[in-house]
């Protein structure tokens, strides 16, 4: 048994980066896919909601939102 059993490289791994809020301007930590099926690459895995209640989409492209 390998003691990396079970490991992801690291295209299965989400990455953390700080957006800006298209609503206030303020930034907001988005988890980004790395990985998947064609199309979900650089998509947001999960609703994220900016302090001022602007809700940023699980699947909309990192690239609509400014960094």
């Amino acid at each position: 048994m390998s003691l990396f059993n079970g490991c992801q490289d690291g295209k299965g791994t989400p990455r953390l980066v700080e957006v800006r809020c298209p609503g206030c301007g303020d930034y907001v930590e988005v988890f980004i896919k790395m990985g998947g099926a064609v199309g979900q690459t650089g998509t947001l895995v999960a609703d994220e909601r900016c302090g001022c209640g602007f809700v940023l989409k699980a699947g909309t492209f990192e690239t609509e939102y400014e960094s």
